[in-house]
């Protein structure tokens, strides 16, 4: 049993096995990123940088991992858009910095939807685990708007160039079996096998050789840290001077009426990811 020390949307459990694990515990809202979640974030990944213990693992509860940014906090606000959207990504590049910077090793574990800033959080694991049915999609031209939350960084170095401008051009959808082949995770797993596989893989790693560990992933991530957080200032700039403009609200709108509301017999949660960037 781990003990919770944290509170909603996000979560800290320390595991007796010293693996910390960040949730994101939001699954009405299918963890979507408004400023709330944002800054809750933020806030645990700091805490969490304080004491990592041996290993972090970033999971979620819920059907989804992250939808990415909640359109419904986006939209509406007119001259206020981009300033409302900067402060968002900026809170989660907070925390993107934070755990890419984590000594330990970060295991992340995908179930349902990764979308908009949810492949950001998906990505700046060390080991990426995703079961066969998640769903990786960018998603962000159909709204107008570019990556955050480091997709746009993270997605050449595991892809390659040619792969990235797939993803973020033309939103492809991947399945956790595809997101394995393309690189853009470790391995995928049987939906019924992912929590105790992503759990098992942290725990092994949090009783390892310490210093080894910690040296290795120094080694993989040298000289990194800084090139990270100029590219994430970067994004936040783009994507909040792009939410500013007329051609990125009015596709939010479209995009909240054609899919703000479930299909025939679809549920509430369908409809939560469907006000997202999924």
């Amino acid at each position: 049993m781990g003990l919770s020390v944290s509170t909603e949307p996000v979560r800290i459990v320390r595991h007796p096995d010293r693996v910390v694990e960040l949730r994101l515990d939001d699954p009405g809202r299918g963890n979507a990123l408004d400023l709330r979640t944002a800054e809750a974030l933020r806030d645990t990944a700091c805490e969490v940088a304080a004491d990592p213990g041996g290993a972090v693992l970033l999971r979620a509860t819920g059907s989804s991992f992250c939808v990415g940014g909640d359109l419904r906090a986006f939209a509406g606000r007119g001259a206020e858009t981009g300033a409302y959207v900067h402060a968002v990504a900026s809170a989660a590049h907070t925390a993107i910095q934070a755990l890419y910077e984590l000594p330990v090793p970060v295991v992340t574990a995908v179930r349902g939807a990764a979308a908009g800033g949810g492949i950001g959080l998906a990505l700046v694991g060390d080991i990426a685990l995703a079961a066969r049915s998640a769903r990786f999609r960018l998603a962000y031209t159909a709204i107008g708007l570019t990556p955050d939350c480091g997709a746009s960084w993270f997605l050449p170095r595991l892809v390659g160039p040619r792969r990235s401008a797939d993803l973020i051009l033309t939103n492809r959808l991947l399945t956790g079996d595809d997101a394995e082949r393309w690189g853009l995770v470790s391995r995928s797993v049987g939906d019924e096998e992912l929590d105790d596989a992503a759990l098992q893989t942290a725990a092994e790693l949090a009783t390892g050789a310490t210093d080894a560990l910690r040296a290795a992933k120094g080694l993989l991530r040298a000289d990194t840290s800084d090139e990270l957080r100029g590219h994430l200032a970067e994004e936040a700039r783009l994507i909040a001077a792009l939410a500013d403009s007329r051609e990125a609200q009015e596709l939010m709108a479209s995009f909240l009426a054609a899919r703000g509301r479930p299909k025939a017999g679809g549920s509430r949660s369908e409809a939560r990811e469907a006000e997202s960037v999924s």
